[in-house]
């Protein structure tokens, strides 16, 4: 190892957590669990695990047409998708968020989305048509019911006027009800239970809904018993013994402090320099938005510090939130030995002075962060899998992170194991578009309940 790796390896080793260290991550996770479910402590509580009124899986006896809209980043998209059990066909279409509704006012985000969804029907010619809606909206919510939910605060650089408090639903509703389209709103989930539902759909293991994308979050099946959030006369009779898909909004962990034995100088960087502020500090250890500033945070004060490219930087590197997180999968794509893609990033970085030593330690600063977020979502997996005590559970998992770095799957895989008894088994399983087919399974579970319930001369 050259000096300068040395150099770079002493002043980082803070980004390496141990076990023991990632041990006590999990205890203090299921401490913010218990916060977050109990009446009394939910109001302080960092991390809200909020009942998402989801109660079961599907089961195979799913048919028909359903829609589904799924907002959770800077596309949105309309599906529509069909299912006959285990089969399905799925129709969808991206629409762009542009940056002004994305900061403009709640009705402009509303009516957009409900535009983009009337072009989409009127080019497959389902007007006309009255179909159930399942809607991903992947937000802090506070669930009153499967289809009235409230948002608590904007992530993913939203920051849409008059909607925080309001119920998504309504204001969907209230939108389309515009544009003359009937549907049938079923459900409101977030990105978790949609990743959870369409996992479930292939595998009936499936109880843990897993993002490692833009941004971070879990849910996973609990006892409706240990959910003090749910109003008293929460029942179902057509689920026993009674359960609730439960959305911790995990992002939040360590926003009252008790992460600060595993975050650095630099992760307060980032976050003085985030839309949020002193919110969202496990998110931003972890997910796309921020692993690339993490990054440039750390490489532009070594090179401050003249441990890194002779001092000289560019910039790009002094201006937040230039380094993407796609260079850091590119970078980690490179065979030990071999600088080709960490190149071409240093290049679009206007670093290409960087010598060889300099792309050593560069990689290694990706691998660190890559490496620190991948174990860190571990351990709070872990956390749930052993709160479940399950003999066997498979845990569904989506976000551009997790799919598309190269080695995020196999260091999860490797960390969950070693942190987790061996009587709890497990596997990950890569959902595939959880977020827009798992809202339309929401939706059909729901359709099939009430016509499960109806059949039984429970409802009318």
């Amino acid at each position: 190892m050259s000096e300068k790796r040395k150099k770079v390896d002493i002043a980082t080793r803070d980004l390496v957590l141990s076990n023991d260290q990632l041990e006590k991550v999990v205890v203090l996770l299921e401490q913010e669990f218990n916060e977050g479910l109990k009446r009394e402590t939910n109001p302080i509580a960092a991390v809200k695990m909020f009942p998402t009124f989801v109660r079961d899986v599907p089961n195979g006896r799913e048919a028909g047409k359903f829609l589904a809209l799924d907002l959770g980043g800077t596309n949105f998209r309309v599906l529509l998708i069909e299912l006959n059990g285990k089969d399905f066909r799925s129709d969808s279409q991206i629409f762009a968020v542009p940056q002004h509704v994305m900061l403009g006012s709640g009705q402009q985000l509303f009516d957009h989305i409900a535009a983009c969804l009337q072009e989409f029907m009127d080019s497959r010619h389902l007007n006309g048509t009255r179909l159930p809606l399942g809607f991903t909206f992947s937000f802090p919510c506070r669930q009153e019911g499967l289809t009235k939910a409230r948002l608590v605060q904007w992530t993913k650089g939203f920051a849409c006027r008059g909607v925080e408090g309001q119920d998504v639903v309504q204001l969907l509703r209230s939108s389309i009800s515009k544009i003359g389209v009937e549907i049938d709103v079923m459900a409101v989930v977030n990105d978790t239970t949609g990743t959870l539902m369409s996992c479930a759909h292939k595998n009936a293991e499936c109880r843990v809904g897993v993002i490692v994308g833009t941004g971070t979050n879990a849910c996973y099946m609990e006892s409706a018993d240990r959910v003090e959030l749910l109003p008293s006369d929460f029942s179902d009779r057509s689920v026993d013994p009674p359960q609730v898909v439960v959305n911790t909004e995990w992002g939040a962990f360590g926003d009252n402090g008790v992460l600060e034995f595993v975050r650095t100088d630099w992760d307060d960087e980032v976050d003085t320099y985030s839309l949020n502020k002193g919110r969202q500090l496990f998110e931003k250890m972890i997910s796309g938005m921020y692993m690339g500033e993490m990054v440039r945070s750390i490489v532009a004060d070594l090179t401050r510090r003249q441990l890194l490219l002779s001092g000289v930087g560019s910039q790009k590197l002094f201006t937040p939130h230039c380094f993407q997180s796609a260079y850091v999968s590119w970078i980690e794509s490179d065979p030990n030995g071999s600088f080709a893609k960490t190149r071409d990033a240093m290049k679009e970085m206007d670093l290409g002075h960087a010598d060889d030593d300099d792309m050593a330690a560069i990689q290694m600063i990706c691998e660190r962060i890559s490496t620190r977020a991948a174990h860190l979502v571990s351990a709070a997996v872990a956390t749930i899998l052993r709160r479940m005590r399950r003999e066997y559970t498979v845990v569904g998992v989506d976000g551009s992170v997790y799919r598309f770095h190269p080695h995020f799957h196999d260091l999860m895989a490797k960390k969950i194991a070693e942190l987790t008894p061996s009587e709890f088994r497990f596997d990950l399983m890569l959902s595939e578009d959880g977020s827009g087919r798992g809202a339309a399974l929401v939706a059909a579970v729901a359709v099939r309940q009430i016509a499960d319930l109806r059949a039984a001369g429970l409802i009318e």
